[in-house]
């Protein structure tokens, strides 16, 4: 099959995994396109970084050509490349997650995902880029630079997954993981108009590590351009094991059958909004998302706008967030801070969260921990009575790529670097999982939104079927591409 690469490049992951077992496509062939697309655009946005030596690739995908060639197939990403996010270890490829005093660093083990992304077949060309430690909704460190957006790269990718988002949009992976503790898959997703799903606590196992029992709100997932991509990433990713002790059971299942647009007909949609006010939002956040529930409303969905917002103090909510935050950051940062120089190296945000963390009690712990526990009951309550709940899956839009984080959105300032990413943090103190799905682009179409989906306990399958529906009635969202650099 002889085909421009950007053809290539353009098929969706199931479909370029059909291509390549019907031999259409060769390995090579795949592999050659993929690369050509990463030098023509990766240095204009920085989403890849690590990246392995092209000979060293293709030699690879020629080894999985002739493992088809004499009928052996790894599974459905057979010859696919992929990058890892850089808060993942992959052996091969450095584990510096953007932080100089760990540059050099080679892992000793795959991290799961990695592991199982490779027993699929997928070929591991690098990494995407991060901020430091995956800390913050901004993609920059001050080893690897800045991400760029995919629509416009005077501003942010968002984050933490940012280099995955760009890679995404801009064609340079067919699929994409990530990771996501505020938003990290959510965020970059409604910033590069594509799908980041952050998946139910404990359905993607999470190995090494070095505690299992408490840090459960960072959690692995899938990205892509379209739903059926981004599940069936999910359906490699999930599923438990030993070595994660808190990892579910059961693997995600993909349907039988994929949803269309009827299937939102009578869907009871929980529209949250700003939580009445709560959530500080830029200009055109609320009505574009609101334009979103619009078309679903059309297909037949019932959006009910939630005057008594969550049902729960989200203030509450938020004190109890900054307290199981800078407990668990402050673990992670922990060794790092006892290194030479490290004060020096590390970045104010890395080291506001460890020093706040400085002195924090268990009993002030156990106290969040308990308002985190009412308010996932609050949550069930709210979920009785709706499919999903949806709120806008940024407070802002994307801003310039020099500045370091929104210190003020409209007449609130920000207390925190992190406050703007407010609306991320429901899914993630209740366990549930959460979908980013494109919602529509600012008053000047440069920049694009998400909506945020929050589905019920273990509600993943369910989650993806609505998106899966959603997806079918904004094919002229789909269909725009960033366009290219002057190249």
């Amino acid at each position: 099959m002889r085909s421009h690469p950007d053809d290539i490049t353009s098929l969706t992951a199931q479909v370029l995994s059909a291509a390549i077992y019907d031999r259409r496509l060769s390995c090579r062939e795949v592999m050659q396109a993929y690369l050509a697309r990463i030098h023509r655009l990766n240095p204009h946005y920085n989403a890849l970084i690590h990246l392995a030596d092209d000979d060293d690739l293709l030699r690879q995908a020629d080894a999985r050509d002739a493992q088809l060639a004499s009928g052996e197939s790894m599974g459905w990403l057979h010859g696919i490349p992929h990058a890892i996010k850089n808060t993942a270890h992959v052996l091969g490829f450095p584990s510096d997650f953007g932080c100089h005093l760990l540059q050099g660093v080679m892992p000793q083990h795959d991290q799961i995902i990695a592991e199982r992304i490779k027993a699929a077949g997928a070929i591991i060309i690098g990494k995407t880029n991060i901020p430091e430690l995956g800390l913050g909704s901004h993609t920059f460190n001050k080893i690897h630079g800045t991400t760029r957006n995919a629509w416009d790269t005077s501003v942010s990718a968002g984050g933490s997954s940012g280099g995955a988002a760009v890679g995404l949009a801009h064609q340079m992976l067919p699929v994409a993981d990530g990771s996501d503790f505020m938003g990290s898959l959510r965020n970059p997703a409604g910033w590069n108009n594509v799908f980041g799903m952050r998946p139910s606590q404990g359905l993607v196992p999470r190995w090494p590590r070095a505690e299992f029992w408490l840090n459960q709100l960072a959690i692995e997932g899938p990205m892509a351009r379209n739903v059926r991509d981004l599940a069936q990433l999910l359906v490699t990713q999930a599923g438990a094991d030993p070595r994660d002790p808190m990892s579910l059971g059961t693997a995600y299942a993909l349907p039988a059958n994929w949803p269309d647009a009827s299937s939102l007909k009578g869907l009871r949609i929980g529209w949250l909004g700003s939580l009445n006010g709560h959530l500080a939002l830029e200009p055109g956040v609320l009505a574009v998302c609101e334009q979103a529930l619009s078309r679903m409303t059309a297909a037949g969905a019932v959006v009910e706008p939630l005057s008594s917002g969550l049902g729960f103090d989200p203030e509450a909510v938020w004190e109890a967030w900054l307290v199981w935050r800078r407990a668990l950051t402050a673990a992670n940062v922990r060794g790092l801070i006892k290194l030479p120089r490290a004060r020096e190296l590390l970045e104010s945000k890395t080291l506001w969260e460890y020093d706040q963390a400085e002195g924090l009690l268990y009993t002030e712990f156990e106290m969040a921990s308990e308002v985190r526990s009412t308010f996932y009951n609050a949550m069930l309550k709210l979920l009785s009575r709706f499919d999903v709940l949806a709120l806008p899956v940024a407070q802002v839009w994307p801003f310039p790529a020099e500045q370091v984080w929104p210190t003020q959105i409209a007449d609130r300032t920000m207390d925190t670097y992190h406050r703007w990413m407010e609306c991320t943090i429901y899914a993630t103190m209740a366990g549930l999982p959460a979908m980013s799905v494109p919602a529509g682009f600012d008053a000047s179409d440069r920049w694009p939104m998400g909506l945020q989906l929050i589905g019920q306990p273990d509600g993943d399958g369910a989650l993806l079927e609505v998106a899966a529906a959603y997806e079918t009635i904004i094919a002229d969202l789909l269909d725009r591409r960033p366009s290219l650099p002057d190249l």
